[in-house]
């Protein structure tokens, strides 16, 4: 993540609750912790999970520098724990679904285990990895779901992300679906591709609009796209493309495209295909940028814009209407023991135990539904719904896979893990798979998640011993 203090990259209390254990002799008791999310953001029917391999890299170089030590030793913290916090690595072991993987609420989609304090430590990294990366991953999905697979769509949101965060946005745009970028930093870091050409300001800055455009088309002949609406889209902007266009291939080049960033999106773009076409130009792209994101897009879609790239900022990168993924990171064992979190609410009662998911297919190869079980059974009958008991499914005779791997083992990474491009097919083959009614924007059908009946009644005996 290029955090320049990996360690420090947490909230004060747990480094106050890791000294606790730590002075208690409880530090070196093992637990486990699953990491979930309760609610689909965007009122959506999914999430796209995204962070993994950026966690796993810090964690795997976390150890706390010189400086972060003199900061803990100025805030009071005991001797001997900083001691202890100057050998420290992270040794235990973390699960997880594939990166780019279609998952679902309540699902323990990252398991780490390991020493009670090192498990305790890395909460607050891997919610902010998780949440956020998995948050956009799924904005990016629902836009690029929307635009359809023929189309082309960028992320333009760097200027608008909340600082640094723009950097990951963009890696997780990417796995969502999106095409490429105009972060520069994020495409040479992550191996994507870069694009962009200009700004209302190159138009002005000369003294008319024609002029703007040759003297780009100068530079760039291979890869001309011109900002047409700085002054007025249908009386010079499209018509000066136009005679550009003309003077590009009497050179030997193509004009490649236009770009509209203002008005009514689905009105110019189909007047200006009008234009483009009876000009000899049908093959010039339209792009189209402004306040874009899936619903916006699905209704230039409706009206049939003749549209061939979106360019998507902030609405993507900010999460707009769903600004925070509601991921948690709960002790589901301590000891050895399963325990577990009560609530008022039963469904913030958290799962006990080691679990795994099982994935049933439909006859197909779709998504039939999850279930969760303890990491010792093997074959299920059915799966209950985890508040309703009553209700059951059937799952005999389904196919299944098992979602959980191991990353990390005795904490060192067990597994080679792919490149965002790599991540981004898998997720698109993995979408491929999950039956539209859960894709739709309103309304979606809630995707059928379960728990085994020894997970049920564990939990259950667990309540009946801990309720008062």
């Amino acid at each position: 993540m290029y955090i320049d203090r990996p360690a420090s990259y947490t909230d004060y209390y747990e480094l106050t609750m890791a000294q606790g254990y730590y002075l208690s002799g409880m530090h070196e008791r093992r637990a486990s912790f699953d990491y979930f999310f309760r609610k689909n953001p965007f009122d959506g029917g999914y999430v796209i999970f995204a962070g993994l391999k950026e966690l796993i890299e810090t964690i795997n170089s976390m150890s706390f520098s010189p400086e972060e030590i003199d900061y803990l030793v100025n805030e009071g913290f005991d001797k001997e724990f900083i001691n202890y916090l100057e050998e420290f690595e992270f040794t235990g072991n973390i699960w997880s679904v594939k990166e780019g993987e279609i998952v679902f609420p309540n699902e323990p989609i990252v398991t780490v285990e390991g020493n009670l304090l090192e498990t305790q430590l890395i909460e607050t990294l891997l919610l902010n990895v998780l949440n956020f990366q998995s948050l956009i991953a799924t904005k990016a999905c629902r836009i690029k779901f929307a635009a359809g697979d023929n189309s082309t769509i960028l992320d333009f949101g760097l200027r608008r992300a909340q600082g640094l965060a723009g950097i990951h946005a963009t890696r997780a745009a990417m796995i969502g679906g999106f095409d490429g970028t105009s972060n520069v930093y994020s495409a040479q870091r992550f191996k994507v591709q870069a694009g962009g050409t200009m700004a209302h300001s190159w138009v002005q800055s000369f003294n008319d609009e024609l002029t703007a455009f040759r003297t780009y088309a100068e530079h760039y002949p291979k890869n001309t796209i011109l900002l047409v609406d700085t002054y007025d889209t249908l009386g010079s902007g499209v018509p000066n493309a136009i005679k550009v266009g003309k003077e590009l291939r009497e050179e030997g080049y193509e004009l490649q495209g236009i770009r509209l960033d203002s008005g009514d999106l689905a009105y110019f773009s189909k007047q200006a295909r009008t234009m483009l076409d009876d000009a000899g130009f049908p093959d010039v792209k339209i792009a189209a940028s402004n306040q874009l994101d899936e619903r916006v897009i699905a209704s230039l879609r409706t009206q049939n814009a003749p549209i061939d790239v979106f360019g998507v900022g902030t609405r993507l990168v900010t999460g707009d209407n769903s600004p925070a993924l509601d991921g948690v990171y709960k002790l589901s064992s301590i000891g050895g023991d399963p325990t577990l979190k009560i609530s008022e609410n039963i469904e913030k009662i958290t799962l006990p135990g080691h679990k795994k998911i099982y994935r049933y297919l439909n006859p197909d190869g779709s998504f039939y539904g999850d279930a969760l079980l303890l990491d010792s059974e093997t074959i299920l009958e059915r799966m209950h719904h985890p508040t309703f008991p009553a209700q059951k499914s059937n799952l005999n005779g389904r196919n299944y896979e098992e979602l959980l791997f191991q990353v990390i083992k005795d904490g060192k990474l067990h597994v080679d893990l792919p490149s965002v491009k790599e991540i981004a097919e898998y997720k698109k083959e993995r979408f491929s798979k999950l039956n539209p009614e859960f894709k739709r924007f309103d309304n979606p059908h809630i995707y059928k998640v379960g728990i085994s009946t020894r997970l049920m009644e564990t939990r259950d005996n667990l309540l009946n011993l801990l309720k008062p």
